[in-house]
């Protein structure tokens, strides 16, 4: 079976543009539903969300110390330490329990 590359690419061109185009076509005004409004803000932080909690377990060599680190992390971040004190963290954790767990 032969697979013309232009197909492929034309097909992915449509549905990108289709995805920008199509909004600005049908919401001409300012979007005034709240619950709408929210759901809008959060879509990227829920999508950032989906594709990296997984890979947080899966990254490791051990899934307990990508579980380590994550919640560790959450509760340094909880707790107000900036992002390079809570990846900074989150790596040291992981290489200290994988230093006890793999041997």
């Amino acid at each position: 079976m032969q697979h013309n590359i232009y197909i492929y690419l034309l097909l992915m061109s449509a549905v990108t543009l289709a995805i920008r185009i199509v909004p600005l076509t049908l919401i001409r005004g300012q979007i005034k539903n709240t619950f709408l409004r929210s759901f809008l803000f959060y879509v990227p932080y829920v999508t950032l969300a989906v594709m990296t909690f997984p890979a947080i377990t899966q990254a490791t060599q051990t899934p307990v110390s990508g579980a380590l680190a994550l919640i560790f992390g959450i509760g340094l971040a909880w707790f107000g330490a900036s992002l390079f004190k809570v990846t900074s963290a989150c790596c040291l954790i992981v290489f200290i329990t994988e230093l006890f767990l793999i041997q």
